[in-house]
């Protein structure tokens, strides 16, 4: 068997390399350069998937729950999503230990992201009819673990196909895209929230075609014939236990992450019910104002994304810009405590949005930096590491729910948002590999 040499402007990445031509039969799977589309599929495809958790999250979800029973809605939400956390804990890394592996004409990561696509896609189509509790929990957990299998190769597209010297660029293209997609998603969903079958249906559709467009324009080396090693059970389940003492640095990436995400959705995902309770605003004009909030925090939001991204990899630190990143949603979570009213609301979005734009793009890019192995199992890696997004944005709810019901009530949700997102960022301190 002739081995082709190997490319000579090839460039390491952690799935691979990145070459300029498609590996021979029996050589590693490869992927190539970032062309010029690629940054804006990733950019759109990234709208597009948070587009649909925003705007479910935020609207339409907590909406067809509270019509369904307003008396309940605090515990009936925290039902959905505790259970839809319970089965889409390991969906990304198990979705991305299968991208790995998998050897496929079309590379490794789009069979993955298009079937997602089309098991949500389909089933948010039937969402806005149901009006049974258990058969809404059903459809959302599958809904949820079917855009964690989308969502878990896109996100390791950024490591297989940019060095790491660009990613910063690169993972601030999807915070750009995730942000963009929340305030579109909100604000679609709002306008969309007296008709939740349309809703949920406009978000499916629209999830299908970009997924499908993402993968006609920006095609992967195939893995049809690349060299894989011989699949075990044993080894498989064993691959998504990483040693913390051997991989400490992976150990409080992971950390950090999950504690300042918790700190952060324990308040997002209860926004329409914070506005309704604790603002004391009717439903209509709570819905109205979710827009509001997401409007104003918009375009500092996109600012903060876009210079944490290019500065970071300039200057070739991530650290940094997450404490400080950390400091300015502390400060941002306190002005509801403040000022308990919409002006409060309005200045929390906007320091808040600083914040989590600076810690979005940097963040991502530390993520791919500190993988064990040399990157070798990226895809269930990263996977791992989304997880340390997933849990702390399904146990939100529930912790929520405890603190408002019993543990001081929404001022006390505030409080805990701010030690946890600080908690977040301390975490991340005894990260030797990554300045």
């Amino acid at each position: 068997m002739t081995i082709t040499p190997p490319d000579p402007a090839a460039e390491i990445a952690p799935t691979g390399l990145i070459r300029a031509a498609a590996p021979a039969a029996g050589e590693p799977a490869a992927s190539p350069p970032a062309t010029k589309r690629l940054l804006p599929s990733l950019l759109i495809a990234s709208m597009t998937l948070f587009a649909t958790y925003g705007g479910l999250i935020a609207i339409l979800l907590p909406t067809q729950i509270l019509l369904l029973d307003e008396k309940n809605k605090v515990a009936n939400l925290a039902i959905v999503t505790t259970t839809s956390f319970i089965f889409t804990l390991f969906a990304q890394p198990i979705a991305g230990a299968l991208s790995d592996r998998t050897r496929s004409r079309f590379g490794r990561r789009v069979p993955w992201m298009v079937l997602g696509a089309l098991v949500g896609g389909v089933l948010l189509l039937g969402m806005g009819s149901l009006t049974d509790l258990i058969w809404i929990t059903v459809f959302w957990v599958v809904i949820q673990v079917a855009l964690n299998f989308l969502q878990a190769p896109l996100t390791t597209i950024t490591a297989d196909r940019f060095p790491r010297a660009k990613r910063g660029g690169a993972s601030a293209m999807i915070g750009l895209g995730t942000q963009l997609g929340m305030t579109v998603g909100v604000m679609l969903a709002v306008g969309l929230g007296a008709q939740l079958g349309l809703g949920y249906s406009v978000f499916g559709i629209a999830v299908i075609v970009v997924t499908i467009l993402f993968a006609l324009f920006n095609k992967d080396w195939s893995s049809k014939d690349a060299e894989v090693e011989p699949f075990r059970w044993g080894p498989f389940f064993k691959g998504f236990w990483i040693n913390p003492r051997k991989h400490p640095d992976f150990f409080w990436a992971f950390t950090g992450r999950f504690l300042l995400i918790l700190g952060y959705f324990v308040v997002s995902a209860y926004q329409l019910y914070i506005l309704t309770d604790y603002i004391k605003l009717p439903l209509q004009e709570a819905q109205g104002a979710v827009m509001t909030l997401t409007l104003v925090a918009f375009v500092p939001t996109l600012i903060a994304i876009a210079l944490s991204g290019w500065w970071s990899d300039k200057v070739g630190r991530r650290k940094v810009f997450i404490y400080v990143a950390t400091v300015v949603m502390a400060a941002g979570l306190a002005f509801p405590l403040i000022m308990p009213n919409m002006t409060g609301m309005i200045l929390m979005s906007i320091v808040n949005g600083v914040g989590f734009g600076l810690y979005m793009s940097v963040d991502a890019a530390l993520m791919t930096e500190v993988l064990p192995n040399e990157g070798t199992s990226a895809g269930k890696d990263l996977g791992i590491l989304n997880v340390a997004t997933n849990i702390p944005q399904a146990l939100s709810a529930p912790i929520a729910a405890v603190i408002i019901g019993s543990l001081g009530g929404y001022p006390v949700l505030f409080v805990f948002a701010i030690v946890f997102a600080v908690l977040g960022a301390i975490a991340i301190a005894p990260i030797k590999s990554v300045k």
